[in-house]
């Protein structure tokens, strides 16, 4: 169950009009066209993703051609696409319409509301979405292409589209149903002999993997799949004083509406109406899991998301003597005033999605109330006495009894205002990766700093002659992606939301020191387990950072992070350039033996009036341990010194490295553990053989598995200023570093890095509890020191561009 957590608490360490249209009749084979003012909605992402690279179009062709029915291969009738979680409790059986009735239809006299009634699945969030959508002619036709039938080309084969996180996917199935006695087990039509709600259903399952994977959840969710809009969401006790405004806007601006009544354990919908299959699959299936499905409520505090029903619930509504449902997701239809005893009253028509059980109060189908309403009224508000689950209530007894609102509008035109207007939207991918940029919310102030940002420059300030002041209107909706598609994976909604900050002259990531000394100008109101949360803003024009983050850091995901605008803004990721401070070129190959040679001569030189015969006593390899641990430890300040340290550096390296004048992976080793081992500080078990075999392979040019003096001084400047900065940030004298501050470590040695690679460095280094020890620490950086060198030796031109061969 969605539980909120208001955002003083998480910052505790912080100072166009889319006109209404009736759905008229449709019938078999006719296409439903879309454009005009709607195209920024529904063609905002034209291309179609299609399943497996075959189009629907190619696929019914080929069953055509074969003269054969389809039968879909990611989705088949089998009890997988059921069930991720349980067994079936009874076995159903898989039928195609044709199997199952006569004269099979997919829509008769055009897809309506009443045309859809819930079965054994606790989805009512999802059906009351299909209610709302019925009454918009254009989005049904977005959502369900019109050219399908039973009768002309028909093939087995039905496809669906919804969308997906900023794009829109085409959804391809076979025409396959689970049944029971010949029924159908799940949603179907008031009709026996219509099908389209049905298919719609389970190509939205195939969608999250299976049909167990729809019990439970927000009725947004969908209203934002079938139109890629952007919900607000009111808790009515604390609705604006002008709700009734903001509902009649809304529906006259073709958006999507639902409203529930809390049942205290949360606001996950997943009830289920009963019926005669329910009854008889209820009596089959065990005492043992009617147990299990009956918990108490206590059960279910703290948790993110409410225990799952089986998919057959045992457990049905908790229905009041009103007749409204609690825990149940209802469609709002209408919203309208008339006149009674000589007074306006408004009215809230609403549609219970099992087509049954209603409102029993004042204004109910059979009230008193409507015998003093004029029958030219009655049909204007289409008034019937017939139990399909719709009834009409008066507003008041709505808010009275209701708890939750939910708007999707198509786009974020204020609700508040007549006037159409359009708005700018820009949609940014993103990630939270553990032991990188999962850094949680404010108050983990070490970490917090790590998460993804986004900047915004607000451009322009609104159209509104009777607003004084300088202000930019704009929405933020951030959503977390596939929560609901890996819950077989044991996966629930995070708890997310976001703050936003003021941000000048820098694009760089910003530092942990930043939000430490800076109060954030605007956030999301609470941290909620909700997959999207979104929240309108009025902030002067200037430029500012998105901070999206969940409650608690370490926790990994993805999301889409979606700002709209009424004027002319920017929004895009803050990214580091990539780039590296003077970086030293690399030795190649063609110059390697003339370097070798020169360094032999200048040791010959070095050596002149000294002995030169065979025996001449050579340095012990401790005695050129011990002094490369002091030139570990010795810090050079003067020109002559370093002069003087180079020459004992080179006849060090000729005493390790022999005749050949090179060192290979395991004298490597040896020197650098023998260095570590005197620095009791670093808590460090040495180097592993793989490693030095990795840093010799990344110095080495020229293939031999060795490197000469002047790349092992390289590595050897290199690691001694490194090990500073790895001391630095081991605060605890661990040994390690956490992983969040490798951003920090990484600057410190001259890189800058984009997120994705701060993200592969963690991924590739940092052990199961976010930590890297010296070994990896020094092997990240001898990687990223010998990439840098090895693409500027490369980039002739300085263009940041190189090409190479194969080879190189």
């Amino acid at each position: 169950m969605p539980s909120a957590i208001n955002a003083a608490v998480a910052q505790q360490t912080a100072t166009g009009s889319v006109p209404s249209a009736t759905i008229g009749t449709t019938t078999e084979g006719t296409a439903g066209g879309t454009g005009g003012i709607y195209s920024a909605i529904i063609s905002r992402n034209q291309p179609i993703i299609s399943v497996k690279e075959k189009t629907y179009e190619e696929l019914h062709k080929k069953c055509l051609e074969k003269n054969i029915l389809y039968e879909d291969p990611d989705f088949p009738p089998k009890e997988s696409s059921l069930f991720y979680s349980q067994k079936s409790p009874v076995k159903f059986e898989w039928k195609r319409p044709r199997e199952i009735c006569e004269n099979p239809r997919f829509i008769i006299g055009g897809a309506n509301r009443t045309d859809i009634c819930q079965g054994e699945l606790g989805n009512c969030w999802f059906l009351a979405a299909i209610a709302c959508l019925t009454l918009n002619k254009k989005l049904l036709c977005r959502v369900i292409p019109h050219d399908q039938s039973f009768i002309q080309n028909y093939a087995g084969i039905f496809h669906f589209q919804f969308w997906r996180y900023g794009e829109w996917v085409d959804v391809v199935i076979d025409d396959c149903l689970p049944t029971y006695n010949n029924q159908l087990v799940f949603t179907k039509s008031s009709q026996r002999n219509e099908f389209w709600s049905a298919l719609l259903e389970k190509a939205y399952a195939k969608l999250h993997g299976s049909y167990e994977a729809l019990k439970g959840g927000n009725t947004t969710e969908a209203m934002e799949d079938f139109t890629g809009g952007v919900t607000e969401f009111y808790e009515i006790k604390d609705a604006p004083k002008d709700i009734y405004k903001i509902m009649k806007h809304a529906i006259d601006r073709g958006s999507l509406m639902a409203s529930s009544i809390d049942d205290n354990l949360g606001f996950s919908y997943g009830s289920a109406p009963r019926s005669d299959i329910g009854e008889l699959i209820a009596r089959m299936v065990k005492n043992q899991e009617n147990a299990q499905m009956t918990q108490s409520a206590v059960d279910y505090q703290g948790m993110d998301e409410r225990p799952a029903w089986t998919i057959v619930p045992m457990q049905y509504e908790t229905r009041m003597s009103c007749g409204l449902v609690k825990g149940h997701a209802y469609s709002v239809t209408a919203v309208e005033e008339t006149i009674f005893n000589g007074e306006k009253i408004r009215l809230v028509r609403l549609r219970n999605p099992w087509g049954q059980v209603e409102w029993n109060g004042p204004w109910s189908d059979k009230s008193e109330e409507w015998n003093s309403v004029n029958e030219a009224e009655k049909i204007r508000l289409q008034h019937k006495v017939v139990e399909d689950g719709e009834f009409w209530i008066s507003f008041q007894d709505f808010m009275r009894h209701f708890t939750k609102l939910e708007i999707c509008n198509l786009t974020p035109d204020t609700l508040e205002k007549d006037k159409f207007q359009t708005w700018t939207v820009s949609v940014n991918e993103g990630r939270w990766v553990r032991g990188c940029s999962a850094g949680g919310c404010r108050n983990y102030p070490d970490t917090f700093w790590t998460n993804p940002q986004y900047r915004l420059k607000l451009l322009e300030e609104d159209d509104d002659p009777e607003d004084e002041e300088v202000i930019c209107s704009f929405l933020v909706a951030l959503m977390q992606k596939n929560r609901r598609k890996e819950r077989k994976l044991g996966a629930s909604l995070y708890t997310i939301g976001f703050a936003i900050y003021e941000m000048h002259g820098t694009k760089h990531h910003l530092q942990k020191d930043f939000f430490l000394y800076n109060a954030s100008k605007a956030r999301s109101k609470t941290y909620i387990n909700m997959r999207e949360i979104s929240e309108r803003f009025r902030l002067p024009p200037s430029e500012y950072v998105i901070i999206p983050s969940t409650y608690e850091p370490h926790q990994e995901g993805e999301f889409i992070l979606r700002v709209f605008s009424e004027k002319r803004s920017l929004s895009e990721e803050v990214e580091n350039m990539i780039e590296a401070e003077r970086p030293l070129p690399i030795i190649f190959v063609s110059d390697r033996a003339n370097r070798n040679k020169d360094l032999t001569a200048d040791e010959n030189a070095d050596k002149d009036g000294e002995k030169t015969q065979a025996d001449e006593k050579k340095v012990s390899a401790a005695r050129c341990i011990s002094s490369l641990l002091v030139s570990f430890q010795r810090s050079s300040t003067k020109a002559r010194e370093e002069t003087e340290e180079q020459k004992q550096f080179r006849n060090i390296f000729r005493q390790i490295a022999g005749d050949d004048m090179e060192i290979n992976a395991e004298e490597l080793r040896n020197v650098l553990n023998n260095v570590v081992k005197k620095h009791k500080d670093l808590r460090s078990e040495g180097f592993e053989l793989e490693s030095c075999r990795s840093m010799i392979a990344l110095m080495d040019t020229d293939g031999s598995g060795k490197i000469n003096f002047d790349e092992f001084r390289h590595l050897w400047d290199k690691i001694k200023s490194w090990q500073k900065i790895f001391k630095h940030y081991d605060t605890d004298h661990s040994g390690t570093i956490n992983s969040y501050e490798m951003r920090n470590a990484v600057k410190d040695a001259g890189f800058r890095l984009n997120n994705q690679l701060y993200d592969i460095i963690t991924m590739r280094y940092a052990d199961k509890n976010m930590n890297i020890d010296f070994d990896s620490f020094i092997c990240c950086f001898v990687r990223l020191d010998a990439m840098f060198r090895a693409f500027h030796a490369f980039d002739k031109d300085g263009d940041g561009i190189i090409k190479l061969n194969v080879l190189e």
